[in-house]
């Protein structure tokens, strides 16, 4: 079986690509990766990757996820991390308070790094923020913004999701980034 060291301190995302990399074993390292500040999710993931392959001295992959607000003009973009610590959720809520357009989009980028080459596999999934905070806390969710984000075709936020929920939602939603990586990387 091969293997692939992913270094993150995100639980959820552990997760995601321990169930996403059936055939693949997922050495997690729990490190934090420092991000240059700009709106460049390949840039974000190609730095984080070489960070990480500093650390593990071994091919490696990184992942970095953006959250994109149509009526905010795309707010917060790669600036997640900052936005939850900043004005979290409850402040994503109160700025759409009285607005009717509450489309956004996930989108994710991984990279993956042999020490000589780096790799890109990216993916989106769409959906609308819900009026209010949704849902419990569950050990899938990789950020608050489950709490609030609907995706397209659900009328229930990530957090309200049953394993039912996510089996239809895996079905229904764009190739994730971690899974494209996977089908790539069993074919070296």
């Amino acid at each position: 079986m091969k293997e692939i060291v992913f270094v993150t301190t995100n639980k959820g995302k552990i997760a995601s690509a321990e169930k996403e990399l059936k055939n693949i074993k997922v050495t997690p390292i729990q490190e934090e990766l420092s991000e240059p500040r700009t709106d460049d999710m390949k840039e974000i993931a190609k730095q984080k990757v070489l960070q990480a392959y500093e650390i593990v001295k071994q091919p490696c992959i990184a992942l970095d996820s953006g959250f994109f607000i149509e009526e905010l003009n795309g707010f917060p973009r790669a600036y997640v991390n900052h936005m939850l610590d900043t004005i979290g959720i409850n402040g994503v809520l109160k700025l759409l308070r009285d607005e009717a357009n509450r489309t956004c989009e996930f989108r994710s980028r991984l990279a993956y790094y042999d020490g000589v080459q780096i790799t890109f596999f990216e993916s989106k999934s769409q959906g609308t923020i819900s009026e209010k905070i949704r849902g419990l806390d569950n050990d899938k969710k990789w950020s608050d913004l489950w709490y609030i984000f609907i995706p397209k075709n659900f009328d229930k936020t990530l957090a309200e999701f049953t394993e039912d929920d996510f089996h239809r939602y895996e079905e229904r939603k764009e190739e994730s980034c971690i899974s494209k990586f996977g089908k790539w990387f069993e074919g070296l």
